[in-house]
């Protein structure tokens, strides 16, 4: 009778914690999966990577980066929305696919709100202009002149339609009234190797994928998307200063699991990715790719996400961008 009246005590104790408690007491136990919505090498899978190496301690399991790349990252997000929520999936999100993909494409196969339980911010940073060296140009105003005398004939490249680079290359545009055409890759790294090899004239990225580029001489740093110059390249003027007043664009990524993860599972997760972030090697890291560290917390993340998802709207709409 003990034995009976202890084992039904342990059911009521184990029955009356919240949900997930007891899976959360072994979490994690087998390697956890990061999806990233790109190719390898381009500027988030760099950075997917780097977290997935330093998370990988303190969780006790590999954390394997998985690339899906294709339709603006809507392909890679759609499958994590669709896994099993247990904390052994996890996707990178962005403003391209929380933010501007619900309102480019017609179906797309997740919402972007109640299909995700969101972790953390990872980083927000701005991005570079850059040109193909043989392009006459040399700032901002020179890119816009050149531009206008040439009508429908300059074009652009970026890692898909509703990436944060397409809509860099979009706000550039409508800001300017240019007549530029937009060149869909999948994803930078392929879009990169076009504007090497001058098959578009210039693209908005991430400093991690183009300044080696620059460095090596094979494209031309023009100008930089925050409304400040970077310490990192105080020599590059920002857009607004350089040609286009007012302009500003500011991408950011995080990390999100499917809806009705467990909150203790998320929890984990945020804890360890925000300690990471919260280091010098992490700040020194992405200061020198111009980018500065997320870590907030699950709540926090969630309300950034719905305030994004709400302000790009209209924005999109005016643009008048359509998937490729």
């Amino acid at each position: 009778m003990n034995v009976l009246n202890a084992a039904l005590s342990l059911a009521m104790l184990v029955a009356s914690l919240p949900e997930g408690s007891a899976f959360a007491g072994t979490y994690p136990s087998k390697p956890i999966r990061l999806i990233v919505p790109n190719a390898p090498g381009a500027a988030s899978d760099v950075r997917a990577r780097w977290i997935a190496e330093r998370l990988t301690p303190g969780l006790g399991q590999p954390i394997v980066v998985e690339n899906r790349a294709g339709a603006g990252g809507t392909i890679a997000t759609e499958a994590a929305a669709k896994s099993t929520p247990d904390g052994y999936t996890v996707v990178l999100v962005s403003q391209g696919t929380l933010a501007l993909a619900p309102y480019i494409y017609a179906r797309l196969g997740y919402d972007p709100i109640a299909d995700f339980a969101p972790v953390t911010r990872l980083s927000m940073n701005p991005m570079l202009l850059a040109v193909n060296p043989q392009v006459p140009v040399d700032s901002v105003a020179d890119l816009l002149r050149y531009a206008r005398e040439k009508p429908g004939q300059l074009n652009y490249g970026s890692p898909g339609s509703g990436t944060p680079p397409h809509m860099a290359g979009e706000l550039f545009r409508s800001s300017a009234k240019i007549d530029v055409v937009h060149v869909p890759y999948k994803g930078g790294a392929a879009a990169l190797m076009d504007l090497v090899g001058g098959r578009v004239a210039y693209t908005f990225e991430g400093l991690v994928l183009q300044l080696p580029q620059v460095k090596a001489g094979k494209i031309k740093a023009v100008a930089i998307t925050s409304a400040r110059r970077l310490a990192l390249l105080p020599d590059i003027p920002t857009v607004a200063e350089s040609g286009l007043p007012g302009y500003e664009y500011l991408a950011w990524m995080g990390i999100s699991a499917p809806a009705k993860t467990p909150k203790e599972v998320v929890s984990r997760l945020n804890t360890e990715i925000a300690k990471i972030l919260s280091t010098s090697e992490a700040r020194e890291w992405l200061a020198a790719q111009g980018a500065e560290p997320g870590g907030d917390s699950p709540e926090e993340f969630a309300a950034f996400i719905k305030a994004e998802h709400a302000r790009w709207g209209p924005i999109v709409r005016e643009t008048g961008i359509k998937p490729d």
